[in-house]
């Protein structure tokens, strides 16, 4: 099973690093990443196998909610189909 995680807010240092450790802390396993500096403003989209991570995905994107918080960013996860769902016509 595959999520998205989406990071966006005002750049600083570290945020990869931050929500990537964070995820494999949960052993949720980066397939793919893209990410992008607009202006001042820091966004980043990841593919993420959540197959073996250690919580359901209600639970990680709470938790992923959460980290956000701390580190300034909105972090969002969202399965992959809903994701795309929410992005077809």
């Amino acid at each position: 099973m595959r999520a998205v995680v989406t990071v966006t807010g005002k750049d600083k240092k570290g945020i990869i690093a931050k929500v990537s450790a964070f995820l494999a802390e949960k052993n949720v396993n980066i397939e793919d990443i893209s990410q992008t500096i607009l202006g001042e403003y820091f966004a980043m989209i990841m593919l993420a196998d959540v197959t073996s991570a250690t919580e359901d995905i209600a639970s990680l994107a709470k938790e992923c909610e959460e980290m956000g918080k701390t580190i300034g960013m909105s972090v969002r996860v969202q399965h992959e189909d809903i994701f795309n769902a929410m992005h077809s016509i």
